[in-house]
């Protein structure tokens, strides 16, 4: 593989399908290898030739993240070091610790305080209600309330943390990313198993907006350091992973254009002055054609390749506005796309709407598809055979858990 020497060095922080995605699309724009600084010796960017792999299972740890990063600049003090997260544990770690970071690193999040405040459920459906956004009906639950609480939508209700990063710090067998819960006694019992964990925020209980997949949406923006919008594209999702820890992951995604969606949440994010990239997921709901947003990620997505794919490549946002001080202009995707993660047969098989599948085909035969992880070119044996498993364990995940 041809590698080009830039004034700049992608840092990414992770180890999953998004490091890997934007670690490709870095090369992809401007021929450069990313460094990836992981936990675990896994994951797609693990042994590929487009990354430098780090593990260490402290890199999340405020104290040997500072030391890792200000050491890797100093190594590199002729370049500047894009540092991008591709989790919500390590973007706020690059946002709350910018001012600690050696002077040629930039991190380009904005304040802690509003990531903080958009991470946290409850506090980003407050946002949705000044500024006219639609989300799920919904109760912010506290422990302090017990039993003590009336939940009138039908179930089966949804619940989830209202902070993911504090989540995910007290694990427990049954831990799930998001639960569908048919009865109260059920709710009652897997809140008490969140808290008894030592998670100690609020809860979101929702009305569980009705439809299967195929309702879902992803809509993916950049903001440039100005808080204004660059760059807007958005997904049809067509399958999503349901896997008690993957939960929501997308699996299956074709780009799509909704103008008045677009427009919205523009203005959301132009008058909070928002800067960088943000990740939304929205569900239609068919009861009365509303597009109900469910969360925002400070970042870009776990499967942001679907905007590179779709000729937005999610590189050249960061490095022309941080890197070169180009201005950019603002576009919207509005050609189709598909981005897949499973095999086709998978898709074919668990997609239910005729015209979705007969989508899902044409773009196929079109050879309008793209799946992030297999890069041509990029080729290792060990990695090969790893993604290779990963890829057809598809097959028996959705038969188990996915009934559509």
């Amino acid at each position: 593989m041809n590698f080009q020497e830039r004034e700049f060095i992608p840092v990414l922080l992770g180890g999953d399908i998004n490091t890997y995605s934007v670690a490709r699309a870095f090369y992809e724009a401007y021929g450069v290898k990313s460094h990836v600084f992981g936990k675990f010796r896994t994951g797609p960017s693990y042994k590929s030739h487009i990354t430098e792999y780090e593990w260490n299972v402290a890199i999340d740890q405020e104290d040997y993240f500072l030391e890792r990063m200000n050491r890797f600049a100093a190594e590199n003090q002729n370049k500047k070091i894009l540092l991008i997260g591709c989790g919500d544990s390590y973007v706020a770690l690059a946002s709350r610790l910018r001012e600690k970071l050696a002077d040629n690193i930039i991190a380009p999040y904005i304040d802690f305080q509003l990531m903080d405040s958009l991470q946290q459920k409850e506090r980003f459906y407050a946002l949705c209600e000044k500024h006219g956004i639609d989300y799920p009906a919904t109760i912010i639950y506290r422990r302090e309330m017990g039993r003590d609480f009336a939940c009138d939508f039908p179930y089966p209700v949804i619940l989830k943390p209202s902070n993911s990063i504090a989540y995910w710090e007290h694990p427990f067998p049954s831990q799930e990313k998001v639960y569908k819960l048919d009865s109260r006694e059920e709710l009652e019992r897997t809140i008490d198993q969140i808290y008894e964990a030592g998670y100690d925020d609020t809860l979101i209980i929702q009305d569980m907006i009705p439809g299967n997949d195929e309702y879902m949406r992803v809509l993916t923006s950049y903001s440039d350091r100005n808080g204004k919008v660059k760059m807007m594209c958005l997904g049809h999702v067509l399958l999503e992973e349901h896997t008690p820890h993957g939960s929501g992951n997308h699996a299956v995604i074709i780009t799509e254009y909704r103008e008045e969606l677009l427009a919205k949440t523009r203005k959301l994010l132009e008058e909070l002055e928002y800067t960088g990239f943000s990740n939304f997921d929205i569900k239609y709901d068919k009861r009365d054609g509303k597009f109900r947003f469910f969360e925002i990620n400070t970042r870009q997505g776990r499967s942001n390749y679907y905007v590179t794919g779709s000729g937005f490549n999610i590189a050249k946002y960061f490095v022309e506005d941080y890197i070169y001080n180009t201005p950019l202009k603002y576009e919207e995707a509005k050609e189709e796309h598909l981005w897949m993660v499973v095999p086709k047969k998978v898709a074919y098989k668990h997609v239910k709407d005729p015209a979705n599948k007969a989508k899902l085909r044409e773009l196929i035969k079109a050879k309008k598809m793209v799946n992030p992880v297999f890069m041509k070119g990029d080729f290792n044996l060990n990695r090969f055979l790893r993604m290779a498993k990963a890829h057809l364990r598809h097959h028996s995940n959705f038969d188990k858990y996915y009934g559509g």
